[in-house]
Formats: structure tokens, C-alpha cells, sequence
């Protein structure tokens, strides 16, 4: 049996071991190669985004010349004084950031045309912008800072072009032009020698991600022929290498030759995957390069950290193809190992698990088979009981829910009964507390009036104070009539007859103006077509200007009351909804549940208590129902539903 292991083992790895290493080289030559393309077109994307940039500064400028040549603040400076025209030059250098701005017209003009491709252009008409190399003379002429910023020592190369020269104090500008209507030129430029912003502007643009621009990784850089006079190419840690060379073989195919330089370069004291861009001046000779690049290091350190992974997954390959050859070798066992796996699973309650067709007809087979027809037998008795167990459950839902309607029907009945039995006694106190209160004030009335009939005239001076004490038994008498309305209030309803609601409430808007104008309310109604119902209309307004002037209460003053009445089906009956709503403060939530409970009131020492109460009786007592809503927007809303008087027919019957 080993000799067989061994002899499976050594023809299933002979392959591997033969073969895949060539198929790992190809492999990894092929990788390599595409990997250098891929990192020479990242190259060559960058250095189209710093071209790019450069060219939308150049642009920029043409085109910010073009607007002030072309502006009226120009027109009107150029007619003015010498001072004011300095003035506005070196104000709009700044704002636009240019090294320097001025207006050429007159003779002088033809001299400088003459010299500048780009101004001769601009005085045909045609606003131009290109790159120029001036001389430290030039540079002097607009200032002397100018010419000491343009002005680099050169720092000897290695492998660059040997030369003679130890300064390079020429500068390279961008150089536009914008002509004037009436005569002459506006020509600004800007100095890119040691123009960091510029260069590290590039940089930021290119380098975006850590990958190739990363912990100084990336860098740009302006050339003045071969020298750089603008980079973030590093000599030391904080030095940079301003005034160093490029290489004789960089500069020969992108100076001598106008060719894109794409490959690795060596960048000053390293490796670098490199694009160089020959520049072109107005004259069109190349007189510069626009340079940007990565470090190859560690892309290098990646292919080789790659390699050898890609040794270490072989020989790990290697290493477990071994055991596996042999544990695939026990093909006597899988029946087993397939029956445990079957078993763990059903453990684990997967029910469904089974060792399916197995290969070998021995034994082992056969116990596997029967094990599946047992299994079969436990899921057909476990789904059954499952069956038994969620009709259980459904039925002792069913049971719960109707226990629960019933408890709910038994708390509805037993708050009934508590508030009957309130109403009850509150209705036998204030019977008797109303009549033991109209007899001292039948008393205290008849005597004002002997009182007024025996003095006459002579009551004058005191006429302010029988007047008030009138006022005051009235106002006695009224609450009162509250009290022995709200203990009984079927003796003091009239009739009841079958009306529309909507002259009802209108009428009631009329009775309470003054309230709602007193206050500054504004009143907001929606009436919709509605069935009759059947109530008292005193009863019916009386309920509706309680909320009403509750409402108002509520807001103070500059509020808003919403009315909208319309039809509203409620359990299956027609009937017509009421909605009085108010922007006030709204009913704290503890509270809400007791607002129509007796002498509940928010407005202590002004209120008797008894309003919403009344109205809960009155509506209920025609069949409907009066409550509270608290709407999302704030306030508070009160519906009135009374059931359609078809509605109330149709159920008497």
C-alpha cells in the first residue's frame, strides 16, 4: 500500500515540478514587461496633465491681458495721470500675480514688436501668449528683483554636457500680449524661474495619491535649456536642486532632437521613471523641457518583493501537494469522513443533510444508504411536529386576541361605570350646591332693587357699584345654569331636529368675532358637502364655541384656527367630522387623557372646568364622539363626529 502512495504521489507532483517553475518565469518575464509599460504610460499621463496646466497658464494669461486691454476702467486710466496709471498697473499685477505689466504704444512700440513674436502679434490684432527667454537686461528693465530671482549658480552634473558657464541669469517667461482698442499693447508676463508655487502646483496636480507621489516620491521640474531653474527635485532633505543639469543624453534627445523623453532617467543622485517635454519658444526654437517623474525604487523593491512570493507560493504549493496526494490516497475512508460530515450537520440541525450517491458498493455503502433512509424518516417526524406545533401556536393566538378584546371590552365598561358614577355624584353635589347658592342670590337681587327703587336719584353715586354687584349676580347665575346643565343635562336640552352643520358653525364664527378679532386670529374653514345629522342646534353650538374660544384661549394673540368639516365614515357608519385645530402650545401628553374629565382646566382661577366635559356629553348623547388629536406640526385638535341621520335610522332600525 505505501509503494502505491508513493508511486500516485510522485506522478500527480512530476508536473508541478517540471513544469511550473517555466510556466512561474514566463509568467513573471511577461509580468514584468507589462508592468514597465504600465509605469512608462503612467509616466506619460502625468507629464500630459503637467503640460496641460502649463498650457491653461499661459492661456490664462492671454486671456486676463484681453480682459483689461478690453475693460472700461482701462479706457478711463489711460487718459488719466502717470501716478494713477503705476497705480492700476501694479494693482492688477497683484491681482492677476504677474511679474510685470505694462502698455506699450507710440515709437517705442515698433522697436519692442520687433524684437517680441508674441507683441507683433498682438498689435495685428491677434491676443497672444507664448514662452520667452529674456536676458538678465531685459529682466532689469522691470525690476531688479526680477533679474536676482532668474539668477542661479550652476552646480556641477554628473553625466551632463560639460560646459564653461558658472551662472545661468537668463529667465523663462510667459510671455502675452493682448492688443488695445484705440492703439497699442497690454503685455504682461510671468517669471517661472524659482516660481515654486508653480512647479509644486504641478507636483500637487500630477501626484495626487500616494502610490507614485507619496513622502516626496514624485517630482517637476522647469528647464532653462538644460539647467533646472524651477524643481522640487531635492539636493539635501530641505535643498533643492536649482541650478543642477540634466543629463547629456536627456538633453541630446529632447533639445538636439524635439523628441519626448519616456524611460528611467537618473534624477540628480537617483533612479527615476522619467518624462521630459521639449518646450518651444515664440521664435520656435526649444529652449527649455517641462519635466515629471516617479522614483523607480519602489516599484523595483515591488517586482522583487513579488518574485519572491511567487517562489514562496511554489515551494508552499509544494510543500502541502504532498499530504494532500497522500489524504486523497485513503479513498477508502471518504464514505466514512462523508458520513461523520452528515452527521455533524444534522447535529448542527440541518435536517435536509445526507451522504447522497455514494460510489462503493460494500458495506460502508450500504450503511450510508440506510443512514440516509433514517435520516428521511426523523425530517418527515420533525416536519409534522413542526405542523402540530404552529397550529398550537395559531390557536393559542387566537385565544389570546379574544381574551384581550374581551379585557378590553371590560376596561371600556369599567371606565364607563367609574365616570357614570362620578357624573352621578358630581350631578347631586351641584344640584344642591345650586340650589342653596340661587336663594342668597335671589336674596342679594331683590335687595339691590329696593335698594336702587328706594334711593331713585339719590342712587347716582353708587349706581357704578349696584351696577357691578347686577353683573356679578349674572355672572353667579350663569355658572350656575353650567353646573345644573353639566349634573343634568337632558332637562336643559330643547329638541333635537335634523340640520346641516355648516350654517351651525357658521353661525357660531358670527358669535365669537369679537374673540378671534380681539386676539388677532386668523381663521382658515374647509367646508365639504355633508349629510344632515340629528342633534339640538343650541346643544351643537354650544360644543363649538367652547373649542372655539378654548382654541383662542390657547393662542394668545397672531394664531391661526383651522375649521374643516366634511363626511367621514367611521365603523362602518356615514357620518360628518368636525376638525377644530389651533397653532397654540398644544396639551402636554401627561394631561391629554384627562381633558374632558369635570373642572379639568390649563386655566386656573378663570375657568369653571366644565366645557369640554358638556360637550362630551351633548355629542355622546347624540350618538357621537368628541376627541383629541396632537398633530405633528404643534397645537392641538379637537373632532366632533356625528353619525349621518340616514345612519342613525338605518340603526334604530
Amino acid at each position: 500500500m505505501s509503494s502505491v502512495r508513493l508511486r500516485l504521489l510522485v506522478l500527480a507532483l512530476a508536473p508541478l515540478i517540471l513544469l511550473m517553475p517555466l510556466l512561474l518565469l514566463l509568467g513573471m518575464t511577461r509580468w514584468t514587461a507589462d508592468y514597465d509599460k504600465l509605469l512608462i504610460a503612467n509616466v506619460e499621463s502625468d507629464l500630459r496633465v503637467a503640460e496641460q496646466y502649463l498650457t491653461r497658464i499661459m492661456a490664462g494669461t492671454r486671456d486676463d491681458l484681453r480682459g483689461i486691454a478690453e475693460s472700461v476702467e482701462f479706457a478711463r486710466v489711460r487718459n488719466q495721470d502717470g501716478t494713477t496709471q503705476a497705480l492700476f498697473y501694479r494693482n492688477k499685477r497683484h491681482e492677476l500675480e504677474l511679474d510685470f505689466l505694462y502698455y506699450l504704444q507710440g515709437d517705442a512700440a515698433e522697436h519692442v514688436a520687433a524684437k517680441w513674436p508674441v507683441i507683433r502679434r498682438a498689435f495685428g490684432g491677434v491676443p497672444d501668449s507664448q514662452i520667452d527667454i529674456f536676458s538678465s537686461q531685459d529682466l532689469a528693465v522691470f525690476s531688479d528683483d526680477l533679474a536676482n530671482q532668474a539668477r542661479l549658480d550652476l552646480i556641477e552634473t554628473e553625466a551632463a554636457v560639460p560646459t564653461n558657464r558658472l551662472v545661468e541669469d537668463r529667465g523663462m517667461v510667459v510671455h502675452a500680449a493682448s492688443p488695445v482698442a484705440g492703439g497699442g499693447v497690454l503685455v504682461g508676463g510671468i517669471l517661472l524661474n524659482r516660481n515654486l508655487q508653480f512647479i509644486d502646483t504641478i507636483n500637487a496636480l500630477v501626484y495626487l495619491n500616494a502610490v507614485t507621489g507619496g513622502d516626496r516620491q514624485g517630482t517637476a521640474t522647469l528647464f532653462l535649456d538644460d539647467v533646472r531653474v524651477s524643481t522640487n527635485v531635492r539636493l539635501f532633505e530641505d535643498v533643492r536642486a536649482l541650478g543642477t543639469r540634466v543629463s547629456a543624453v536627456v538633453r541630446g534627445a529632447v533639445l538636439d532632437e524635439g523628441q519626448t523623453w519616456l524611460a528611467r532617467a537618473f534624477v540628480v543622485n537617483d533612479w527615476y521613471i522619467s518624462g521630459y517635454l521639449p518646450l518651444i519658444d515664440s521664435f520656435g526654437e526649444r529652449v527649455g523641457m517641462l519635466y515629471v517623474g516617479f522614483l523607480e525604487a519602489p516599484f523595483s523593491a515591488a517586482k522583487r518583493e513579488a518574485y519572491l512570493w511567487m517562489m514562496v507560493a511554489f515551494a508552499g504549493v509544494l510543500a502541502l501537494s504532498i499530504p494532500v496526494f497522500l489524504w486523497m490516497a485513503k479513498g477508502i475512508f471518504a464514505p466514512l469522513e462523508r458520513m461523520t460530515e452528515t452527521m455533524r450537520r444534522v447535529g448542527r440541525g440541518n435536517l435536509s443533510a445526507r451522504n447522497g450517491k455514494i460510489s462503493a458498493k460494500d458495506e460502508i455503502g450500504q450503511v450510508a444508504g440506510h443512514l440516509d433512509d433514517l435520516l428521511d424518516q426523523v425530517q418527515d417526524r420533525d416536519r409534522r411536529l413542526r405542523a402540530w406545533a404552529d397550529e398550537l401556536n395559531q390557536r393559542v393566538e387566537e385565544r389570546t386576541s379574544e381574551l384581550r378584546e374581551a379585557n378590553d371590552k371590560l376596561e371600556d365598561t369599567y371606565r364607563q361605570l367609574v365616570m357614570s358614577e362620578k357624573l352621578a355624584s358630581i350631578g347631586e353635589i351641584t344640584a344642591g350646591v345650586a340650589h342653596e347658592i340661587n336663594n342668597p342670590v335671589a336674596v342679594i337681587q331683590g335687595n339691590v332693587d329696593v335698594i336702587r327703587d328706594t334711593l331713585g336719584q339719590k342712587a347716582q353715586p353708587v349706581v357704578t357699584e349696584l351696577n357691578l354687584i347686577d353683573r356679578q349676580v349674572t355672572r353667579i347665575e350663569a355658572i350656575v345654569g353650567k353646573l345644573l346643565k353639566f349634573a343634568r343635562p337632558t332637562e336643559f336640552s330643547d329638541y333635537e331636529e335634523t340640520v346641516s352643520l355648516q350654517p351651525v358653525v357658521a353661525d357660531c364664527l358670527v358669535l365669537v368675532e369679537h374673540v378671534l378679532s380681539h386676539g388677532g386670529i386668523e381663521v382658515a374653514t374647509q367646508f365639504r358637502d355633508a349629510p344632515m345629522v340629528r342633534i339640538d342646534p343650541g346643544e351643537m353650538q354650544q360644543v363649538v364655541i367652547n373649542l372655539i374660544v378654548n382654541a383662542a384661549q390657547a393662542m394668545g394673540s397672531d394664531g391661526q384656527l383651522n375649521l374643516v368639516l366634511g363626511p367621514e365614515r367611521r365603523d362602518g357608519r356615514e357620518g360628518v367630522c368636525l376638525r377644530v385645530r389651533d397653532t397654540g402650545p398644544g396639551i402636554p401628553d401627561d394631561r391629554a387623557a384627562t381633558v374632558f374629565d369635570p373642572f379639568f382646566t390649563t386655566k386656573q382661577g378663570e375657568g369653571t372646568g366644565l366645557g369640554l366635559s358638556i360637550s362630551q356629553s351633548l355629542i355622546q348623547k347624540a350618538g357621537g364622539l368628541i376627541t383629541l388629536h396632537q398633530p405633528e406640526g404643534g397645537g392641538a385638535e379637537f373632532r366632533v363626529w356625528l353619525p349621518a341621520y340616514d345612519a342613525v335610522t338605518e340603526a334604530a332600525q
